[in-house]
Parts: C-alpha cells; structure tokens; sequence
C-alpha cells in the first residue's frame, strides 16, 4: 500500500513462504509434535520452529528484495492475526497446537521484520474494522466499502484476508502520516 492516509493504492499483494514445503510438518509443526513420542518432542519442536524461522527470514529478505529493485521502499510490516491467546491457558491439545502454531508464525514474521529494521504491528482480526474506524476517522461500513475498492486495481479475486491485510496496511499508513 502507497500513498496519502486520506487517499491510499493498492499497489501490490504477494504471499510469502512461513514453512518447507520439503518439510511438510513445518505447515503444521505443533500438530506434529502432538502426534510424535514423548521423548522425540522437544527435539521435533525445535528442529520444526527452527524451519519455519528459517524460511520464514529467507521469504521477507527475497520480498523486501524484490521491491528494492523495483524502486519500492517497505516501511513496516503489519499482521493480522485470528489470535493472540496465550497457548498456555487453553486445555483442549488440538486447540492449543492450533494457537502455538499461529504463536510461532506470528513471532517468526515478527523477529523477521526486525532483523530487516522494519517496524512491526499486530492486529487481532475481531475487532480490527472498529479500530480502523478509530484511527482512520471513517465508520466501519464506509471503510469496508472503500477497501473493496482498493482490490479492483488487482488482478484476480480479492480475498477477505487480503481486505483486512490492506486495512491494516492502511492503519500502518496513518500512523507514519
């Protein structure tokens, strides 16, 4: 996202790799350590978390060097998250493995971005229309409105995730305005 707060483009979406496609435990690395024996799992855990940091750094480097050389300057990264629950305090293991998952991915991109010195925010996907309405200064329905919009310079569907990604881009946007 580019431009003015008051007037913001679209101007590119790109999905980055968070695990080892050669790895596919890495999509789902806590799931596998659920699944693995007692006394492989804090060696799983650390060979996967290790994996999905890895690929994770090497993903953002390659994107943020892709923009450089076509004249693009990142200023931050922004995420948005289902969650940002303390693992620890759910019961059900199929359900916590779910939250250390997004826990992992979260902090990988975040440690990522600042090894790269870029600023790095998170939002809570509930709730992140209501925030925007209050940083941006615009009602919640007209914000969805004009974030639909935003989409139709892209090629292609234009996916609930990626309005809320523009959205929260948008927030980013503001802030260093």
């Amino acid at each position: 996202m580019t431009g003015p707060a008051g007037s913001p483009r679209v101007v590119d979406r790109q999905v980055i790799e968070l695990s080892d496609a050669s790895v596919p435990t890495s999509r789902q690395p806590y799931h596998a350590v659920m699944g693995a024996r007692r006394g492989d799992r804090t060696a799983l855990e650390r060979r996967l978390r290790g994996i999905v940091e890895r690929v994770t750094r090497r993903s953002l480097t390659r994107l943020l060097t892709a923009y450089r050389r076509r004249g693009r300057t990142v200023r931050g990264l922004v995420l948005v998250v289902g969650s940002v629950i303390d693992p620890a305090t759910i019961g059900n293991d199929h359900i916590r493995a779910h939250a250390l998952e997004g826990q992992l991915f979260r902090t990988a991109l975040e440690r990522a971005a600042g090894t790269a010195r870029l600023a790095c925010a998170t939002h809570v996907e509930r709730g992140l229309y209501q925030a925007a309405a209050a940083r941006l200064k615009r009602p919640p329905a007209e914000l969805k409105r004009i974030v639909t919009e935003l989409g139709q310079a892209l090629a292609g569907p234009w996916r609930a995730d990626e309005k809320t990604a523009t959205l929260a881009a948008w927030m980013a946007l503001a802030r260093a305005h």
